[in-house]
C-alpha cells in the first residue's frame, strides 16, 4: 500500500518512468479464488435477498471495501502531504491501469470521473458551447436512441436544446431479433438529420442500453457515422466494462465513458471517459472549475476541490481482485453471460415467455419476458410489481414495462420484462426464488392493478 516516491504533484501527465510495469489483466496462477472466498468478499451483502440487479449499482468486494478505506485513513492523517506528494502520481497509476484494459493509445486520454453521468455533462457542455459560440448551426442535430439514459437526455436538455440544437431520437424495435434492426433504424436518424441541408454534429450510441437491455453493435455503427460524415460519436457504455469487450481503438469513437463501480468491481463511484486526441481535445473541460482549468480535461478530473477520491485510487487492487479469476476480466464475463442466459432460459420456460433478444446481444444481463396474466400495462405497473418482489419475496429485480402501441390492452402480448443480471456472487437459488415468485402471483391470480393499492 505504501506509494512510491512522488514526482512534482500535478505530474499526471505524460511522464511514466515511475509507472510500474504493464498490469496483467488475465492470469491462470495456482491462487485462483475458492468459492468459500467468493462467498467472504460479498457476506456484506444483506442475507436473504436474491439480489438480480447487479446491473443498477455494481457490487464491491469486501477487500476493496478493506482498501479503500485504506486509502481514506492515508489522506485523513496527514492530507496536506497526501494531496501534495501522492494523490495525482496515484491517480494517474489507475488511468494507467484503465489504459491499457481498454487499449486506448495514451493515458492523456482518459480521465476518471465520478459516473457516466458526469462523462455525459462533459461532452454535451462541450456540444453546446459549440452551438452557443455559432460553430455549430442551430437547427444542427444530435442522434440518440430513444433508450439512451435519463441523465443522458436531461443532459442534452440542458446544454444542446437551450443552445440551438435540434434531437433526432431512434427508436428501436423491442423485442429484437437481429442487429439489422437497429442498424436500419439508426440510418433512418442519421438521414433525417442531415435533411434540408442539416448536420448531424453528435450521435450518441449506448453500448449496452439500460432498459430494455441489449448490446448495440456499436462498431457498425460508429463507421456508419463516419461514413455520414457525423462529427463526433459519443459511446454511452456505462454497462460495458466487465461486461462486454471493450476496445476503444477498435470502437472508433471520439468520447466513450463506462462505469467502473457496475461490473469492474470499483466502489462507487469512478467511471473512466475516454477522449481520443484529436483537435477538439483541449476545448474539453469538467463541469466542476477548480484550480486545475485549463491543464487538460484528465488533470481538471483528478482535482475538482477536497473530496473522497478513494475510489479512483483502489483500481490496481480491484485488479489484483479480477485477476484472482480463471481467466481474469475475460473469464469473469463469459461466465456471466453464460449462466444469465441459462437462468433467462429457465425462466422464459417456466413463464411460458421468451428473452427479449438473442442470446448474443446479451451481456451479463437479459431481457426475460413476464407472464401475460400479470397485465403489466404501464411503467407504474412495472414499478409497483417491482417493489411487490422486493417486499413480500425478497427479491431484488428491475422490471421493465414496453408498450403494444397496435393494442388497447396487452392481452395475449409480452409487455413487462424482467432484467436480470449474473454477477460472481450470484446462485441458481436466486433465480428460482424470483421464479417462484411470479409463478406464485399468477396462481394467485394477483395483477399489477391489484397492487396499486399497496
Amino acid at each position: 500500500m505504501e506509494p512510491a516516491n512522488d514526482d512534482d504533484h500535478r505530474a499526471n501527465g505524460s511522464d511514466h518512468s515511475h509507472l510500474a510495469k504493464k498490469p496483467k489483466l488475465s492470469t491462470r496462477s495456482s491462487s485462483l479464488i475458492t468459492d468459500s472466498e467468493i462467498r467472504e468478499e460479498f457476506a456484506h451483502h444483506q442475507t436473504g435477498i436474491a439480489r438480480i440487479n447487479n446491473g443498477s449499482f455494481g457490487s464491491c468486494p469486501a477487500s476493496i471495501i478493506a482498501a479503500q478505506k485504506r486509502w481514506q485513513l492515508r489522506f485523513l492523517q496527514q492530507p496536506d502531504d497526501f494531496f501534495l506528494n501522492h494523490l495525482q502520481k496515484r491517480i494517474l497509476h489507475s488511468r494507467t491501469i484503465i489504459k491499457d484494459v481498454i487499449n486506448a493509445e495514451h493515458v492523456d486520454e482518459v480521465s476518471l470521473v465520478d459516473n457516466a453521468t458526469t462523462a455525459a455533462a462533459i461532452v454535451l457542455q462541450h456540444v453546446g458551447w459549440a452551438f452557443a459560440e455559432g460553430r455549430f448551426k442551430k437547427g444542427d442535430a444530435v442522434v440518440m436512441l430513444h433508450c439512451a439514459f435519463q441523465a443522458v437526455k436531461k443532459s442534452i436538455e440542458a446544454y444542446v436544446t437551450r443552445a440551438g440544437g435540434s434531437v433526432i431520437v431512434v427508436h428501436l424495435p423491442f423485442p429484437l431479433r437481429s442487429e439489422e434492426e437497429i442498424v436500419a433504424e439508426f440510418r433512418k436518424a442519421l438521414a433525417k438529420g442531415k435533411a434540408n441541408g442539416k448536420k448531424v454534429r453528435l450521435a450518441i450510441i449506448d453500448h449496452i442500453t439500460s432498459m430494455p437491455c441489449v448490446v448495440i453493435p456499436v462498431r457498425d455503427l460508429v463507421k456508419i457515422c463516419r461514413e455520414e460524415g457525423v462529427e463526433r460519436v459519443f459511446v454511452d457504455a456505462a454497462h460495458a466494462i466487465g461486461s462486454v469487450p471493450v476496445d476503444v481503438k477498435e470502437i472508433g469513437a471520439d468520447f466513450y465513458v463506462s462505469n467502473l463501480h457496475k461490473w469492474f468491481f470499483c466502489p462507487p463511484s469512478v467511471a473512466f471517459l475516454y477522449c481520443r486526441k484529436s483537435p477538439v481535445s483541449p476545448d474539453l473541460h469538467h463541469p466542476v472549475v477548480s484550480h486545475e482549468y485549463g491543464n487538460g480535461l484528465a488533470i481538471e478530473s483528478a482535482w475538482i476541490g477536497t473530496r473522497d477520491y478513494s475510489s479512483q485510487l483502489v483500481i490496481p487492487e480491484v485488479l489484483e481482485f479480477i485477476n484472482r479469476f480463471e481467466g481474469g476480466i475475460e473469464g469473469i464475463r463469459l461466465r456471466n453471460h453464460k449462466a444469465v442466459i441459462e437462468m433467462g432460459q429457465m425462466l422464459a420456460n417456466a413463464w411460458g415467455t421468451s428473452l427479449g433478444c438473442p442470446p448474443d446481444m446479451s451481456p451479463g444481463m437479459a431481457m426475460v419476458g413476464l407472464p401475460v396474466n400479470l397485465k403489466i400495462l404501464s411503467d407504474k405497473d412495472a414499478l409497483n410489481l417491482r417493489n411487490h418482489l422486493r417486499d413480500h419475496f425478497a427479491v431484488e429485480v428491475p422490471i421493465h414495462y414496453e408498450e403494444i402501441k397496435e393494442l388497447q390492452d396487452g392481452d395475449g402480448y409480452v409487455t413487462g420484462y424482467a432484467r436480470i443480471s449474473h454477477q460472481v456472487y450470484n446462485k441458481v437459488d436466486d433465480y428460482i426464488k424470483l421464479k417462484d415468485a411470479i409463478l406464485q402471483l399468477v396462481r394467485d391470480g394477483v395483477t399489477c392493478k391489484m397492487l396499486h393499492s399497496e
